[in-house]
């Protein structure tokens, strides 16, 4: 994991001052750094019953597409307000610099489909949670949620103790 962790560049004050911001463009770039990044979030997926892979707007849209292809499975976006253009169902949801909402088709998981949710940071948990939401109000069942990078520090992991949760990257 050194190789990961040492592709994560710091950046303090962004996008507000007191925000220390985990920028992984260095470890996209890095061909080596991004397959262990890909294959890794894969394997903790590995084995159990996907049927689809959710993947969040914006940086979760860089992983989860490749692992749903590793997976087997499809795609389904989640993103924010008014970017989808059919019919949606949205959750308005905090984060640790503000609010936002975030939007999912109302056709995109079947009732009873069991939905694994990427993302490339787990850290207040409340985009995780807004996520897992708009699944089960759709009538899935989220299975697990994988991130890249976990802030444990903000105690995010506590907000989704009803879901098998996996990180990569813990700071």
């Amino acid at each position: 994991m050194s190789l990961l962790k040492d592709s994560i560049r710091d950046v303090p004050d962004f996008p507000k001052k007191g925000i220390l911001f985990k920028d992984i463009t260095p470890l996209l770039k890095d061909g080596a750094a991004f397959r262990q990044a890909v294959d890794t979030l894969a394997e903790k997926l590995a084995g159990q019953k996907i049927d689809v892979l959710v993947g969040i707007e914006s940086r979760g849209f860089i992983f989860s597409p490749v692992v749903a292809y590793k997976l087997n499975v499809g795609f389904v976006p989640v993103r924010k307000k008014g970017k989808l253009p059919h019919h949606t169902e949205a959750e308005a949801y905090t984060l640790e610099y503000g609010e936002a909402v975030l939007e999912i088709h109302k056709d995109a998981i079947a009732r009873g489909a069991r939905v694994a949710i990427i993302d490339d940071l787990l850290a207040t948990g409340g985009t995780a949670v807004a996520t897992a939401k708009l699944i089960e109000k759709l009538g899935g069942q989220v299975a697990a949620m994988g991130f890249l990078i976990e802030l444990a520090f903000l105690n995010g992991r506590d907000k989704l103790t009803k879901y098998p949760v996996s990180s990569v990257i813990t700071y």
